[in-house]
């Protein structure tokens, strides 16, 4: 009787396989170093999503040191082993989940977290970091994006500028809400993005703490500071939203009239492109003046773009805000799956620009598409390169900027103006706050118009060839729109990015 039992439990354990077999699972395995962007693999890392940080730091411009705690709230994705940030500061310690964890420095950029013990896929992060550096001296992806002023410090850059001020997950896919609050001495201006949630409080030791908070999902490079002596205006738009603008000091007289006769129209510029592009997506606008001589581009900083003063020096100039600000919808709102599709933030908020161009009678979209497509030569960058997939030498590029206009004003006289205003609309409606792909706008757009719209696109965005329009067009000479020095002069800076 015993043979035929053990004989058949050895029979139930063959068919079977024993306890363990049966719930045998992987070991938990480190996070990747890297999202897998086609252009930057290294940007970003999987293994967690990141919901919050929380960035609190001290800067004495002085010296140029920065110290800080940063608290990043996350889930995992995986089971975890260890974990990747970006980063580039000197680090004192890191705890994950109230224990203390072992951390290394790899690579270019990579600070390495091994926790105490592994962490559940889906189960909750809390990281703490604690660092201390000199930014400046500081260089990563070959370069030093910090930038320090005569009377403070700017963090204001793309693809990359997290690195040098606070450890993230540095790429757009991983978007979060942000505290930053920032410690420098009294008399001293620190701005970022969002609100306050209280105004500036003094500290012990000279210094008065800063504070501001960013309620909607926001990519990484998108987070700023500007530390030194500023102007501070505060308004409301039409609509309710609170209005922060910010001119240095130092700015001379003949910029800064310039300079405020542009960014004091944000609140107008926003109204208006909330009429064209949807409600704006966040809880607070605005832009920020840099001192002369340091930021040589402007940025779109979620709620709050940062301007070289060099975009003043020929006086006002409206269309640069108006660019800057419709990248809050394109590029903010919606930011890149990857950071190929970047024509869908820099095609988008210059085609803006010939919208504000044409609200001000200083010349139709028509006129301006017209007038840029007769001026380029066959053989010009604009042309040989794919807007679609530029690559990383023309990230910043005319195909990006100019070409990537071209390409949805060539989708406007396709579909006609109901159809155009409509995708735009439903683009942003559909992907506010999350990340997208070229080929998800040009199938809304087929969508939305029930056209086939593939020889359009593949003539403007992945060709790398000077697409054909009206024979008559190529050859005409044409009066060049009055808008057109003041956008391709803010071009020529932006491209400096």
């Amino acid at each position: 009787m015993r043979r035929l039992l053990t004989a058949a439990l050895t029979a139930a354990l063959i068919l079977t396989g024993t306890p363990a077999m049966a719930h045998s699972k992987a070991a938990p395995a480190p996070g990747g170093a890297g999202v897998g962007d086609e252009y930057y693999p290294d940007y970003g890392n999987s293994g967690y999503d990141v919901t919050h940080y929380d960035i609190r730091v001290r800067y004495t411009p002085a010296t140029d040191l920065l110290t800080g705690t940063t608290t990043i709230l996350a889930k995992a994705t995986q089971d975890l082993s260890r974990i990747n940030l970006d980063f580039l500061l000197d680090v004192s310690s890191v705890r994950v989940n109230n224990r203390p964890a072992t951390f290394a420095k790899e690579g270019d950029h990579e600070l390495v977290v091994t926790p105490a013990r592994p962490v559940a896929d889906g189960g909750a992060l809390t990281i703490v970091v604690q660092y201390a550096g000199v930014p400046s001296s500081k260089v990563g992806a070959g370069y030093t994006a910090w930038i320090k002023t005569p009377d403070g410090a700017l963090a204001v850059g793309e693809p990359e500028i997290a690195w040098w001020w606070y450890p993230s997950n540095d790429h757009p896919s991983d978007k979060a809400t942000f505290d930053v609050s920032v410690s420098v001495p009294d008399g001293v201006e620190a701005i970022s993005n969002g609100v306050q949630p209280r105004p500036p409080v003094r500290e012990t030791l000279g210094y008065t703490r800063w504070s501001w908070r960013s309620l909607k999902p926001q990519a990484t490079y998108l987070t700023f500071i500007a530390v030194g002596q500023y102007d501070i205006t505060q308004d409301t738009t039409e609509g309710g939203l609170p209005v922060y603008n910010a001119y240095s000091q130092s700015l001379s007289e003949d910029f800064r009239f310039a300079a405020e006769a542009s960014v004091e129209r944000t609140a107008e510029i926003v109204d208006w492109e909330s009429t064209v592009f949807g409600p704006y997506p966040f809880e607070a606008t605005g832009g920020i003046v840099a001192p002369p001589g340091t930021l040589g581009f402007a940025l779109e900083n979620q709620t709050r773009p940062n301007y070289s003063a060099a975009f003043f020096r020929r006086g006002s100039n409206t269309y640069v805000v108006a660019h800057e600000n419709a990248h809050q919808w394109f590029g903010d709102a919606i930011s890149v799956a990857e950071w190929k599709h970047i024509w869908l933030n820099e095609g988008f908020a210059s085609y803006a620009e010939w919208l504000w161009s044409e609200k001000n009678n200083e010349g139709t979209a028509q006129e301006i598409f017209d007038y840029v497509y007769a001026s380029y030569p066959d053989d010009a960058a604009i042309w040989t390169t794919a807007p679609a997939d530029p690559g990383t030498d023309e990230l910043f590029g005319d195909a990006v900027y100019d070409r990537g206009a071209l390409t949805l004003h060539a989708l406007r006289l396709a579909v006609g103006d109901d159809d155009f205003f409509e995708i735009l609309r439903s683009w942003v409606a559909e992907k506010r706050y999350r990340n997208a792909t070229t080929e998800e706008f040009t199938a809304l757009a087929e969508k939305i118009s029930g056209e086939d719209l593939d020889a359009l696109f593949d003539a403007w965005l992945y060709t790398p060839s000077k697409p054909v329009v009206a024979s008559s067009l190529a050859r005409r000479s044409l009066a060049e729109p009055k808008s057109w020095a003041a956008i391709s002069e803010a071009h020529e800076l932006l491209h400096q990015n």
